[in-house]
């Protein structure tokens, strides 16, 4: 399969009003594709969209305001995106939700709230506009999963189930499509500085007191600016790489659930110490165990992760 062509092309992205859809978005526009920038906060949506207008004037730069955890309204969007856009060379399925706290903590309805998201959304989107990456030749399909596509850590069931979830059906997809002449690349990010974790619902059973002091030592682990991991996510299209891992905070983890599967929690608990401590020298003070993190060593524990990894 040759290398991914971007200019011409038109490039759809969900998860577009910050992060690293964001940083999808202006990294496309420098590589010449037009734009239709899908995401539920319009004010920040309109806001990315203004700029690479304002930059890009030579380009066509549309966007939707969509609720991915409302499948009508996925549905109606994908309808208008696939009427006014036949051909499509870049789908990247990026946007993502996240949710704190054990499987013990959290109703049925928050975990599906996580699934609907995360995963039918993917499948959805992807479902209603692969008629039109098929008519353009040369395409391409991203779905961003995750380090917790890869091993799962307590505290995170909701979110670790919906990355396998589309680790899997990313991975069979790949296999499908070879014969199309579509490349498919699964993305999984480590420690990105993005919005998830500060935007993640907490678990109904969840003390928020708790939530709280987590989510502070979180955010001190997420290094990766999102405009590199934009950067890495783009040459792994332009190459047709089938995965691509983003940070040593993805690479490694990977590695250790590679070579034990079923007992790399013990390893992680070792890490999570060590970061602990880590954190307590840098903070002048003695601190608790931090949550879960993408690309961070977690282990079970009373408090959940703070939100979920970003990606």
């Amino acid at each position: 399969m040759r290398t991914f062509d971007f200019a011409g092309g038109t490039a759809v992205v969900t998860g577009a009003a910050s992060g690293i859809g964001a940083a999808l978005a202006d990294a496309l526009a420098r590589r010449g594709s037009d734009l239709v920038l899908l995401d539920r906060d319009a004010e920040r949506l309109a806001t990315v969209r203004d700029a690479i207008r304002a930059r890009h004037p030579d380009l066509t730069v549309t966007d939707h305001v969509v609720d991915l955890a409302d499948a009508a309204d996925t549905g109606r969007v994908a309808g208008a995106v696939r009427a006014r856009h036949p051909r499509i060379r870049l789908l990247v399925n990026n946007a993502g939700v996240a949710l704190g706290g054990r499987f013990d903590q959290i109703t049925l309805d928050e975990f599906g709230w996580v699934m609907e998201v995360n995963f039918r959304a993917v499948v959805q989107l992807t479902h209603e506009l692969l008629p039109a990456l098929r008519a353009e030749p040369g395409a391409h399909l991203v779905t961003v999963s995750s380090l917790f596509g890869l091993i799962a850590p307590a505290g995170q069931t909701a979110y670790a189930a919906s990355k396998f979830a589309v680790r899997g059906f990313t991975e069979a997809l790949r296999h499908e499509l070879v014969d199309d002449g579509i490349g498919v690349t699964s993305v999984h990010p480590g420690g990105i500085r993005t919005r998830i974790a500060r935007n993640a619902r907490i678990g109904s059973g969840v003390p928020a007191e708790d939530f709280a002091g987590d989510l502070r030592r979180f955010e001190q682990l997420l290094t990766i600016d999102p405009a590199r991991a934009a950067e890495v996510i783009l040459t792994g299209v332009r190459r047709r790489r089938g995965r691509v891992l983003i940070g040593w905070s993805a690479k490694l983890p990977d590695l250790l659930g590679r070579l034990a599967p079923a007992s790399y929690g013990r390893f992680v608990a070792t890490g999570q110490r060590l970061l602990t401590r880590a954190l307590a020298r840098r903070a002048g003070a003695t601190a608790a165990p931090p949550g879960p993190v993408e690309g961070a060593p977690s282990t079970p524990a009373r408090r959940p992760a703070p939100g979920s990894p970003p990606g």
